[in-house]
């Protein structure tokens, strides 16, 4: 059972699973107008995807490249997500 918690498979099941949990949020949000708008919620999303990347990156030994990659991706859709919300 402790094998799967050193899988970088699990990350793959955790980045698919927010994926969908996104276009979920974003269909519900285009069908009742309510909930939080995709635009508001997808630089967001796209952060917390970029992490799950470098840390799938790190526990696969894929390389420094794609964990900077990885955390370069973050720091811009953390960076847009900030922006837009210091706005309001």
């Amino acid at each position: 059972m402790s094998e799967i918690y050193r899988s970088p498979h699990l990350l793959d099941a955790i980045m698919a699973l927010t994926l969908l949990e996104g276009m979920i949020m974003t269909a519900y949000h285009h069908l009742t107008r309510r909930g939080v708008a995709p635009v508001d919620l997808l630089p967001n999303m796209a952060a917390g995807i970029c992490l799950l990347f470098t840390a799938r990156a790190a526990m696969a030994g894929m390389g420094a490249a794609w964990i900077a990659l990885g955390l370069a991706g973050a720091l811009v859709a953390h960076a847009v997500d900030m922006r837009r919300r210091w706005r309001k």
